[in-house]
């Protein structure tokens, strides 16, 4: 069965529509940084709005521990999401108490209401089925049908995207039914040259995707903090950077299957090495195999890498078809040791077929370093769930919407 979209819901005029987005933002000082999955959210919420629909908006922010936070308050969202429609939006204070159930019965048709961090009900994560379910209940007597446009939950067995779906009448929002294409296109049949570019700080973050998607791919292009297991993999001292040692013999592995496999592992040659972490550091470039001959010795560590490094990936992503990119590679939010992150970045924005940044922190990556969203083919609101996707996991969000791997 087909994954079910708004289409299958029928005539929403009048009806009270719960849609789940992922309106998980970075904050500053309270206010957002990155308004990103904000707007990712408008194209379902508007086309509910179009159809006459009384919208519920529901998400979490953060990680709150079963009780109201006030840093992770949605307020400032509510804020912005009013801005962003041009129409007033009703902020309930709660989840599922008297503020809620005040403001969807004040709800008329083509208005919006959003509910408090689901997350500081301590059923919308439990473990404990039960539990779950007793708090999707009480959020599907706010609705008369459901729409899950959260792609960055779907890997999650979690009352609002698992147990409320099957409550109610449900579907995919547009937001979901174009990760999934995009997604599709990355696994199924990508156009070739396909590379795929990952970086972030741990390997072992990373090993299912590289495991997944090394029989399909042309060239893997390795940055950020995980380059320096695989270079201690080959036997390169690495100083006081980032290391997973107990994924050595892992890493050694993924070297030879790439081998074997006619698969281009384009590794660093050159690193930006650090004498402390912090942007007023000392720091100089190596070449990737003498890290410790810096002036710090084994105390240096790499924060970024080098522009020789750096121009090699940008011409391998611009003569792609298709790139996935997944991960900064080098601690952009510090100037010094930016420059990888938008090297890689200008070269995709240069990519002739399709090209991906893979949400999270790449996202926020490309838009702190100036970039617009349009110069990309796609910028994924999923983080981990895309990850999993990628991995060829069984995504229990998606397989309740009818999705089938």
């Amino acid at each position: 069965m087909p994954l079910r979209t708004i289409e299958s819901l029928g005539s929403l005029a009048g009806k009270k529509v719960i849609v789940r987005c992922d309106l998980n933002v970075p904050l500053g000082d309270g206010q957002i940084t990155d308004d990103g999955r904000i707007r990712a959210s408008l194209p379902t919420i508007n086309a509910l709005l179009n159809a006459g629909a009384r919208v519920v908006v529901i998400s979490h922010l953060g990680r709150p521990d079963g009780a109201p936070e006030a840093k992770y308050s949605l307020a400032p969202v509510a804020q912005r999401l009013c801005e962003l429609l041009g129409k007033e939006v009703t902020f309930a204070t709660d989840t599922v108490g008297d503020a809620a159930r005040e403001a969807v019965d004040g709800l008329t048709d083509g208005g919006v209401v959003l509910l408090e961090n689901l997350r500081f009900n301590p059923g919308e994560t439990a473990k404990n089925e039960e539990e779950r379910a007793a708090f999707a209940a009480q959020l599907a007597a706010f609705g008369d049908a459901f729409v899950s446009d959260g792609f960055g939950v779907v890997h999650r067995k979690q009352a609002s995207v698992y147990e409320l779906a099957k409550l109610l009448p449900s579907a995919a929002g547009h937001l979901i039914a174009t990760e999934l294409d995009v997604l599709d296109r990355l696994t199924e049949s990508p156009k070739k040259p396909y590379t795929v570019v990952l970086g972030g700080s741990k390997v072992s973050d990373k090993l299912g995707v590289i495991a997944h998607l090394l029989p399909r791919v042309d060239s893997l292009l390795i940055g950020g903090g995980m380059l320096f297991t695989f270079l201690a993999a080959q036997g390169h001292k690495v100083g006081s950077s980032l290391l997973e040692a107990d994924q050595l013999d892992t890493v050694r592995g993924y070297l030879d299957k790439a081998k074997e496999l006619g698969v281009d592992i384009v590794l660093p040659t050159d690193v930006v090495v650090a004498s402390k972490f912090s942007a007023d550091a000392e720091h100089e470039v190596r070449p990737a195999d003498s890290i410790e001959d810096s002036p710090w010795g084994a105390s240096g560590l790499g924060l970024d890498i080098g522009p020789d490094t750096a121009a090699r990936f940008a011409e391998v992503i611009r003569a792609s078809e298709t790139v996935f990119w997944n991960g900064p590679m080098g601690v952009f939010e510090l100037a010094p040791f930016a420059a990888g992150t938008k090297t890689v970045a200008a070269a995709l924005t240069e990519v002739a077929g399709l090209s991906v940044v893979g949400g999270g922190d790449s996202a926020a990556a490309v838009r702190a370093l100036g970039f617009h969203d349009e110069q990309f083919g796609h910028i994924s609101t999923g983080g981990g769930a895309s990850l999993e996707f990628l991995e060829g996991k069984s995504l229990p969000g998606l397989e309740v919407l009818g999705w089938q791997a």
